[in-house]
């Protein structure tokens, strides 16, 4: 998949004919992949190449509304599924303020229009232009006689519309199947293993202290069952996500650390992708080191349990 950076004002013309798929897209949820297979669908019809476009950095942070944001997918990850999803080409335009102002019609006769679009395909909430004014309905008048347009009605789960804010909210709330149904697949984070206290091995459950490559949207604090690919290899563990309030240290910091049920050998620096497939318990402060490892080993014993249930994996 080419990947093209631009910036505002365009200074080249794309002579591709182009069907540009429009949204921030973070997650790429359920009702985000079927804008994209919308565009992939009308890019057939009209023998053009597949495209996306989406926003860096978030128009929210840009706009003053958030800081430090953190995301479902960041920018790497969000182009390794495009790919994956059959788009071609990805614009990561660059949202800054001269961006901010362009009005609904700017954004098409100075955007769409020199990137070669001849046809567009959005969610039915797509926003875009100055104050985002602009609705799929204003991209349906202003593309008349220039481009095609499609609009993506929602996707229902249980009656509800897959949104990236609902899946947030679940993620906050430990409700990690609710989140990966509207996923689509199971939520993942990525980081890097680093040296930490090895509290957990003198306790006889050595875990891999995480660093996280990416700003990724935290999980609600707790224990959770986890597949983990390490070095082409898979295995399966739980992860601790929290600031060990059993334990007293002087500044309490948010920690990611996986114990694997199946492997055993050297993890540092090696890069872990995490899959979150089961929430266990939340967070708690236990009396004693002993009271802390008894729950370790129940934590340990219901990963293996719901595993062999639902993944038809025996780690016993």
């Amino acid at each position: 998949m080419q990947r093209n950076h631009i910036t505002y004002p365009i200074r080249q013309v794309n002579n591709s004919r182009v069907v540009m798929a429009l949204g921030n897209f973070d997650g790429i949820h359920l009702g985000h992949q079927a804008v994209l297979a919308e565009a992939s669908r009308l890019a057939e019809e009209l023998q053009a190449k597949p495209a996306v476009m989406t926003f860096s950095p978030h128009p929210r942070e840009v706009l003053g509304k958030e800081a430090n944001l953190r995301f479902m997918t960041p920018l790497p990850e969000k182009m390794q599924l495009f790919e994956k999803h059959g788009l071609e080409d990805a614009y990561i335009m660059k949202f800054d303020e001269a961006f901010a102002k362009l009005s609904a019609d700017q954004f098409v006769e100075e955007i769409l229009q020199p990137l070669g679009v001849v046809g567009v395909v959005t969610g039915f909430n797509y926003r875009f232009g100055r104050f985002a004014a602009g609705t799929p309905q204003d991209l349906q008048r202003l593309g008349q006689g220039r481009f095609v347009t499609r609009q993506v009605g929602p996707v229902l789960i249980d009656q509800i519309p897959v949104s990236s804010t609902r899946i947030r909210e679940a993620l906050t709330t430990g409700q990690i199947e609710v989140a990966n149904r509207m996923l689509g697949r199971p939520y993942r984070t990525r980081g890097t293993v680093i040296h930490g206290d090895k509290r957990g091995r003198l306790m006889g459950f050595p875990t891999a202290n995480l660093q996280e490559l990416y700003s990724y949207f935290p999980p609600n604090r707790g224990v959770y069952v986890v597949r983990v690919f390490h070095d082409q290899h898979q295995s399966y563990g739980i992860m601790n996500i929290g600031i060990r309030p059993t334990f007293t240290d002087p500044v309490p910091r948010e920690r990611y650390e996986v114990h694997l049920l199946d492997f055993q050998g050297d993890l540092y620096d090696q890069v872990l992708d995490i899959e979150y497939l089961h929430y266990i318990r939340p967070e708690q402060k236990f009396p004693s080191i002993d009271a802390l490892v008894d729950q370790i080993r129940i934590d340990r014993q219901q990963a293996i349990g719901w595993l062999s249930t639902h993944a038809s994996i025996s780690l016993v």
